[in-house]
């Protein structure tokens, strides 16, 4: 008989609950930063080639996160309904929204390998790859498809434990992953002389060890919800509420895949080789500084969701205070710390000087709006907890499809290969202001309407 942990989501005292969800889910957060900071950390000091295979591997992260996007489909869309039903105890509800999302994953691993196989090379010289680069792209980008499953099963599953109000196991998921991508990673690369190919396939292995953990933990009497065969027979209905609530974080993870090729297209016509290294590296310094915040909403978003679903509206909206301001405080420590250290992250990743005093020049306006960004996660990882697919869409399309996007092909015109910096500053600063602003608009009608 399962247990059920997820009670403590509407009873615990509200100060501790949050701090054992989010310190838990913080640290799985940045941990799984490293499964690919820590292949380009290696892989910027291959000698000889460092540079280069670096800069390779900048122009698979599009298909890397579109990978990614399918699975916050999934987790992100399913998770929060099945903790909004587990609110409601409709603990059999909760377990349907789990077969279905397994039943989802595993149909867009098949399509996304399938696909990626056969249209990489294309696709890789129209995300900014050169002759120089491309193979080691193509070398990065094959094996890590082979893994594609075992990505999805990982990421998309990973939340269905948060979400019971379990944050430790899944958090553990995370870390046993990274540890072992880790470890492999120097002995593929350097030890075996694997360059790029054992990166990829050290990913791959530590992908399919977390994989492996949530399956069996989501299959355990351990678990509040489980996996059940007879919950993995498509139900349309759950289906259509999954994608409602899935389409936002997918657009969230599949635009980033689109300005990876805006950016990267544009530093290559603007600049060339040298700029697609320093987005490498920027957006890997970014998601550095996002991650914490991230795992901050993704700690604290299943108690709002619990609580909206058991219509406790006060521990909603205290939950939503704790939330916004650890996301701001953190935010703007981030900021501080790119303002002042720009050559220090730099170094994380190369040795070059050019690149150095690239990265030293571009990150302090690169980096320019993220203190502001902490107010846009807070809000709306919580419109996602209470489950509002309208808002949470358009506040996804906003930051990044309306503003960012044509900022960074309009600006170059003006400005040159900067251009491009400024417009990641401008499109967080604006996302943020309007989405705050929604905020404080709704959130009361919202909560009147539970």
């Amino acid at each position: 008989m399962s247990t059920n942990n997820d009670e403590k989501l509407g009873t615990a005292p509200l100060g501790t609950l949050v701090v054992s969800m989010a310190i838990p889910a913080v640290i799985a957060q940045l941990v799984n930063v490293l499964y690919n900071i820590v292949d380009r950390i290696y892989i910027g000091r291959i000698p000889e080639i460092g540079t280069t295979a670096l800069t390779g591997l900048g122009v698979c992260f599009p298909i890397l996160m579109l990978i990614t996007a399918f699975s916050a489909f999934v987790g992100s869309g399913g998770a929060p309904l099945a903790s909004i039903q587990l609110g409601k105890g409709n603990r059999a509800q909760a377990e349907k929204i789990l077969g279905n999302g397994v039943t989802i994953l595993i149909t867009f691993s098949i399509i996304l390998t399938t696909v990626f196989m056969i249209f990489k090379e294309p696709l890789l010289f129209a995300f900014g790859a050169s002759d120089d680069t491309i193979v080691y792209a193509l070398d990065y980008l094959t094996i890590y498809l082979c893994g594609t499953i075992f990505v999805q099963a990982a990421v998309g599953l990973n939340t269905f434990i948060t979400c019971q109000g379990q944050a430790k196991i899944a958090m553990f998921s995370v870390l046993i992953g990274a540890v072992i991508n880790i470890v492999l990673d120097p002995i593929f690369i350097f030890t075996f002389g694997m360059g790029v190919k054992g990166a990829a396939i050290a990913t791959v292995i530590s992908q399919t060890c977390s994989a492996l953990w949530v399956v069996l933990y989501l299959f355990s009497k351990k678990s509040s919800i489980r996996i059940k065969v007879c919950n993995l027979k498509p139900d349309w209905k759950i289906i259509g509420s999954i994608a409602a609530l899935g389409v936002s974080p997918f657009v969230m993870q599949a635009t980033e895949s689109l300005i990876n090729i805006v950016f990267n297209s544009g530093l290559q016509r603007y600049g060339g080789d040298l700029y697609v290294g320093s987005m490498t590296i920027l957006q890997s310094v970014m998601q550095l500084f996002v991650m914490p915040v991230q795992g901050i909403t993704t700690g604290t978003q299943p108690i709002i969701s619990y609580n909206y679903g058991a219509k406790n509206h006060a521990r909603v909206k205290q939950t939503f205070k704790y939330t916004l301001c650890l996301a701001f405080t953190v935010t703007c420590l981030c900021t501080l710390a790119s303002f002042a250290f720009p050559a220090v992250f730099a170094k994380m990743f190369t040795t070059q000087p050019e690149l150095i005093e690239l990265i030293k020049k571009v990150m302090p306006i690169f980096m320019g709006g993220i203190w502001i960004f902490g107010i846009q996660m807070a809000c709306q990882s919580a419109f996602m907890g209470m489950g509002q697919a309208k808002i949470s869409l358009f506040l996804a399309l906003l930051r990044k499809v309306i503003l960012l996007i044509p900022l960074a092909l309009i600006l170059p015109r003006f400005f040159g290969v900067m251009g491009i910096y400024y417009a990641e500053p401008a499109a967080d600063i604006l996302a943020a202001l309007t989405t705050g602003t929604l905020f404080v608009l709704n959130f009361k009608k919202i909560l009147e309407k539970a």
